[in-house]
């Protein structure tokens, strides 16, 4: 019960006992009758005077308490008409003025902290001390590739399905690290910590480097191919034009048919690296994607029929999983039924002979998956795989991943090739 409760309480009690005392004596003696009415005039005086001076500052005091337990730092309190309770009442009003401030622009610095990791484009995973999620940025949502915060909150890294959680898992702390990934994306990826009511609680920034990296590559790789297929061009050109020449020329020389093989021959090796280095040179000047819908079903089931010849004479069989109700996406037909020829291409030359391709599309999201029970991918070979003039054939180009990625780009698809536990190498692609 309040302090005051229990003065008046007090107070009422005391008067009414005082009250019954007075009665009781006037009805024997008049002058003690006198005597207790004045008694309860000096306890009543005196029992105002307590009140004023102690009961109500710490009625007051009491309330601030509750103030500061309940975390109002809107409201005041009233100054009691005391000097010393007055200034206490200062002290305490300035003191919850103070305590306003800085909640409100804690308040202030924390929704704008919010707003800025929300709006970042690098991403941040926030940990809690058992190393489970805790938040994560829309940029770490997209980069982890997952759909949502709900669906991570509480797991560890290892507990995703990612790739780049994976390589994340394996930083040390205060460790930075660039990360390239079998989706041809590279990251900067920083593991740091800091305390939060008492606690460590690790982060992780990841910053993708992949637009400036690939800018920079094609840049690159653009002026090396287009000098080397001009001057390549230039000089099969000279030789291939004199060689036909004096091809013509020991024709009407006798026993010269072993020269002018020779020299055939190399007219031929000439043409053969004149459409060499103009593949590479084809890869450069990808035209930009002419966009119009289309059902990408019908595009796979299009792509199924030329390939599955080749496919045949493999023993391969594709298999075919699609969604009806996949609605029609902007995609250039063209070159979209290159990247779908390339994939299988590669899937049935992984392969090589007896075995499965799976071939299936998704509505929600619209996804596209070339899966195919061949050798698979190790982890060293993945994290090259989309560099530029890469293969793992003997006499790969290392240009068919380079259009497929140049390709998907061009249409703003993301896109992964790994091979999963179950044995299988996929090949998926998400439209965004």
């Amino acid at each position: 019960m309040k302090l005051k409760s229990l003065f008046w309480i007090f107070t009422f009690l005391l008067l009414a006992i005082l009250s019954l005392l007075t009665y009781i004596v006037m009805q024997k003696n008049s002058w003690l009758f006198f005597l207790l009415e004045g008694l309860i005039v000096v306890t009543f005086l005196f029992l105002t005077i307590f009140y004023r001076k102690i009961v109500k500052p710490l009625h007051t005091i009491g309330n601030g308490m509750e103030l500061l337990k309940e975390q109002d730092f809107s409201s005041r309190l009233t100054k009691v008409g005391q000097y010393e309770a007055d200034r206490v009442v200062n002290v305490f009003n300035r003191m919850m003025e103070q305590l306003k401030n800085e909640r409100l622009r804690l308040r202030e610095q924390n929704t704008f902290l919010d707003l800025l990791i929300n709006a970042s484009p690098m991403g941040v995973i926030i940990l809690n001390y058992d190393e489970r999620i805790t938040s994560l940025n829309p940029a770490a949502v997209k980069v982890l590739g997952v759909h949502s915060l709900e669906e991570v909150t509480g797991k560890k890294l290892l507990e995703l399905d990612s790739p780049l959680a994976e390589e994340l898992s394996g930083l040390s702390l205060n460790d930075t690290r660039t990360v390239q990934l079998n989706d041809a994306n590279i990251y900067r990826c920083t593991y740091s910590s800091f305390v939060d009511q008492g606690f460590q609680h690790p982060f992780f920034l990841v910053e993708s480097l992949t637009d400036e990296v690939m800018k920079a590559e094609k840049k690159a790789y653009e002026k090396v191919i287009r000098m080397i297929a001009h001057e390549v061009n230039n000089t099969t050109a000279g030789i291939t034009s004199t060689l036909d020449t004096v091809e013509v020329t020991l024709a009407e020389v006798e026993n010269t048919e072993d020269i002018r093989e020779v020299m055939r021959v190399c007219i031929d090796r000439c043409f053969s690296m004149s459409r060499f280095i103009t593949n590479f040179a084809d890869v450069v000047k990808i035209p930009e994607p002419q966009l119009c819908k289309l059902n990408l079903n019908e595009l796979v089931l299009s792509c199924k029929r030329f390939m599955e010849t080749v496919c045949q004479n493999r023993n391969i069989t594709i298999n075919l999983n699609l969604d009806e109700n996949l609605k029609e996406i902007m995609i250039d037909p063209s070159l979209f039924e290159q990247v779908m020829v390339n994939i299988i291409k590669n899937s049935a030359e992984s392969i090589e002979t007896d075995g499965q391709i799976y071939i299936s599309t998704a509505a929600n999201p619209v996804c596209l998956e070339i899966a195919d029970s061949g050798k698979g991918i190790s982890k060293e070979t993945a994290a090259k795989l989309f560099s530029p003039f890469f293969s793992t054939k003997p006499e790969g180009q290392g240009i068919g991943l380079i259009f497929i990625r140049e390709v998907l780009q061009k249409h703003g698809c993301t896109f992964s090739l790994r091979t999963y536990e179950d044995g299988l190498t996929r090949f998926r692609i998400l439209f965004n």
